[in-house]
């Protein structure tokens, strides 16, 4: 017996997939959205062999109120949506700022309308911790203020916390939030069957230590090792993202148990942050491979170090991260060494 259909939009992405996965594990019917803009048609194969039975997928934008109203008009009685879609690289989003407000913050007020039209009160937002800019006490908690974004793509997710907090004191809706603030999402599913699969240069750092020791990529830039760190590298909370997979699953069921405000906000972190040369050696320890990396200066809009605070998501959420960072780095490179041989099968 299903515990119901929960719509998860960007479905076929990296954490959505992993979301869609632990969401069946734990006895819901997940349905998914996506248009393949930033995704491979390939997951729905991984979730597939994982699960050993097809998702439902919509091929459909989500600033489309019509495709969208057919979706809810066609899978009757969805319980909750978890919203993942969103353009998500913070260069191209100060290059192409319209694109990025047109889509990550119009595809949020088209669903809520058509969420609102079909009686569906129920959301998890994909949010960041890029809300809290360069904080200035370590760790950040959910009281840490919301400082201005570095970029528009930071941005998005801020102006999306807000309208949704618009909503919540508006008085006009039954519609109720939960906004989960990720830290740093690496590593893959344990079956090897999906993990991140970026679009041309990756833009964050682990599927660029998988690619360059698998050969694809001949170094790693580091970007600075002048901060005021242990190691003068940034610091960052990295968590593996079927821990993360498995905080949207809690966020549902606190939800469709009637027990969430009309709008909460939760870390979802490790508590701890490591340097990025932490991280490297990290992979090096836990898979055998030597890394080769250089130093290079530091990069623009780079926050520092930032870590998370996860009182509150362990207390309230009653959910805390089980990985370590070696795990995680294993996970990756066993999802890179899949992918090449999947590649020499072709």
């Amino acid at each position: 017996m299903s515990k119901g259909k929960i719509l998860v939009t960007g479905g076929a992405g990296y954490i959505g997939s992993h979301t869609v996965v632990e969401l069946v594990e734990a006895g819901f019917e997940p349905i998914i959205i996506d248009n393949f803009s930033n995704s491979k048609e390939s997951a729905l194969e991984g979730i597939k062999a994982i699960l050993h039975k097809s998702i439902i997928c919509h091929t459909i934008d989500c600033t489309d109120a019509a495709a969208l109203r057919k979706v809810f008009e066609q899978e009757q009685d969805i319980q909750g949506v978890i919203h993942f879609a969103a353009y998500k690289a913070v260069g191209e989003s100060v290059e192409e700022p319209l694109k990025y407000y047109h889509n990550n913050v119009g595809s949020l007020v088209t669903l809520l309308q058509v969420m609102a039209e079909f009686k569906v009160f129920n959301l998890v937002f994909s949010s960041s911790c890029t809300v809290y800019g360069i904080p200035e006490k370590l760790p950040v908690t959910e009281q840490t203020p919301v400082q201005k974004a570095n970029s528009p793509y930071g941005n998005t997710k801020k102006i999306c916390e807000e309208i949704l907090t618009d909503l919540a004191s508006s008085g006009n809706s039954n519609i109720k939030s939960i906004a989960l603030r990720y830290f740093n999402p690496i590593g893959a599913h344990p079956s090897a069957k999906i993990g991140e699969l970026p679009l041309g240069v990756p833009n964050n750092l682990v599927p660029f230590i998988t690619q360059t020791a698998a050969g694809i990529r001949e170094q790693i830039t580091v970007f600075g090792n002048d901060y005021d760190t242990p190691d003068g590298t940034c610091i960052r909370d990295y968590v593996h993202v079927v821990d993360l997979a498995k905080a949207h699953v809690v966020a549902v069921e606190r939800l469709l148990q009637n027990k969430a405000e009309s709008i909460e906000f939760y870390n979802v972190g490790t508590g701890t942050g490591n340097t990025v040369l932490e991280a490297i050696h990290a992979f090096e320890h836990a898979t055998g491979q030597k890394l080769n990396y250089k130093i290079g200066p530091r990069r623009a809009g780079d926050v520092p170090k930032i870590y998370a605070d996860v009182t509150k998501a362990t207390e309230v959420l009653g959910f805390k991260t089980t990985s370590t960072l070696e795990e995680a780095m294993q996970s990756a490179w066993d999802w890179q060494l899949s992918l090449q041989d999947n590649t020499a099968k072709v």
